[in-house]
């Protein structure tokens, strides 16, 4: 774990939406820690250091809360939808060792065979990880895929550790080539907005 993700978490036991607004107006962000058959905690959490880390999927804070440390997983980031400023996170208590399912990124790397394209089916794959171990993106490799070739989530390359929970048969990357004739009709539209301008440039002069 990184000295990154260590937070400092105050308690808190007023809430509403004016208080959550004065909240984020101190620079904190409301928060609530549930999980392991506890009863829900409310916190407020440091609004930058802890902006920084939920960029990253699946983020895990290793909170210390009134003295007392709970590693948490980073459930839901709820945002403003104009302002895109977070207005609350669901933090989940998780244990070193314990396998949790999660939502893990797919990057694509390489290129396909010349005059193909690859399609990304499924921008993400359901795996169980270790807590402390969730890696932050799964690539798959397109390197000189022909027209037709497809890469499932059976194909994927997990880290140690990590197990498949989505169904093995489940699209992730189909490499085809461009529908032709796309190109053909912008140039002939091209074409005719030239002559169209031509024509009233033709009139204009008249």
């Amino acid at each position: 774990m990184s000295e990154d993700t260590k937070v400092h978490a105050e308690l808190r036991d007023s809430f509403g939406k004016g208080f959550a607004r004065r909240l984020r107006a101190a620079g904190k962000i409301p928060a609530v820690i549930y999980g392991h058959g506890t009863d829900p905690v409310h916190v407020a959490l440091p609004g930058h250091q802890v902006s920084l880390i939920v960029r990253h999927a699946n983020a895990v804070l290793e909170l210390d809360v009134d003295g007392k440390e709970l590693l948490t997983l980073v459930k839901d980031v709820q945002k403003d939808p104009v302002h895109q400023i977070i207005e609350h996170i669901d933090l989940l208590v998780v244990k070193k060792g314990e396998k949790i399912s999660v939502s893990v990124p797919v990057v694509v790397t390489g290129e396909s065979a010349a005059g193909t394209i690859a399609n990304l089916d499924n921008a993400s794959v359901a795996l169980q990880v270790e807590a402390t171990h969730i890696p932050e993106h799964i690539e798959v490799s397109v390197e000189g895929l022909e027209d037709g070739a497809h890469v499932t989530a059976g194909d994927l390359q997990l880290p140690k550790g990590a197990v498949l929970e989505a169904d093995p048969e489940t699209l992730i990357v189909a490499i085809s080539v461009p529908a032709a004739g796309a190109g053909a009709e912008t140039e002939e539209e091209a074409e005719a907005d030239e002559t169209a301008a031509a024509a009233a440039d033709e009139a204009a002069a008249e």
